[in-house]
């Protein structure tokens, strides 16, 4: 296995609220990605008195020492139980039902022999290449079926967080695991893979740059820093670009690659 990541903040003066990690090997010999974005919520309370980088570092490491030890679970199980000892770790403290409470979207995907198992939730997405160079996106939508007028609004935007109807992302309730989007790939279907949050993947979903296949050659080419210097580019050329979706000119960005 070869892996190589990249992250840059958004903006200097306030942290990368991204996290990323790779494990190898995992249960059978192979290895685990975990890519986390934090949510970044609008000024004022959220009922944490620790923060989303916290959190995101939390989620993390729990989510990433699971895949690289229990085997026996699945993804989404391995999810929940990463969720339920983050809660745990701030329940004391914090009001966790607080509809800003911290919270991240989630990519992660592991492999052994046999195949290659992944998991996505919320806007980050997942590239999986073939063997002949195809490459296929796996992607939660839910965000973007979300009417553009209401991401105009946070509050509007909150009624639609973690309910039914709207858009899901990991925070204190462990049964958003199964709100997932899952699935298991045969191994040998499966030569390299790259897990890019939306700040990197702004390249394909926001500028059009290219396409999915496109995006893979940049990351075999030039690497994640490469990707990355490459949208930092074209937002400094296009910032007026976006529309609704986008809130800032940068966002935090952080792209992972493995070669399996």
């Amino acid at each position: 296995m070869y892996a190589e990541s990249a992250s840059l903040p958004g903006a200097a003066d306030r942290p990368n609220e991204d996290w990323s990690a790779t494990a190898v090997p995992t249960p059978g010999g192979g290895g685990a990605v975990v890519v986390l974005d934090g949510v970044t919520p609008p000024a004022g309370d959220d009922g944490c008195v620790h923060g989303v980088p916290w959190f995101t570092a939390r989620l993390g490491g729990a989510l990433t020492g699971l895949c690289a030890s229990r085997g026996e679970l699945t993804l989404a199980e391995i999810l929940a139980e990463a969720i339920r000892r983050t809660a745990d770790s701030h329940r004391s403290t914090c009001d966790l039902s607080h509809i800003r409470t911290p919270q991240a979207t989630v990519v992660a995907a592991r492999w052994d022999a046999q195949r290659v198992e992944h998991l996505v939730l919320s806007d980050s997405v997942l590239l999986l290449e073939s063997p002949a160079g195809a490459v296929r996106a796996v992607r939660d939508d839910r965000l973007d079926r979300v009417p553009r007028e209401v991401l105009r609004s946070h509050e509007a935007t909150d009624r639609w967080r973690n309910a039914e109807g709207g858009f899901f992302t990991a925070a204190a309730d462990p049964g958003v695991a199964r709100r997932a989007v899952t699935g298991v790939s045969p191994r040998k279907e499966v030569r390299a893979l790259a897990a890019l949050t939306d700040g990197a993947s702004r390249w394909v979903e926001l500028f059009g740059e290219g396409d999915w296949r496109d995006c893979f050659r940049v990351l075999r080419k030039e690497g994640t820093r490469g990707l990355l210097h490459r949208v930092r580019t074209l937002e400094r050329h296009e910032a007026g670009a976006g529309g609704s979706r986008r809130w800032k000119l940068h966002d935090d960005a952080t792209a992972v690659f493995a070669e399996l």
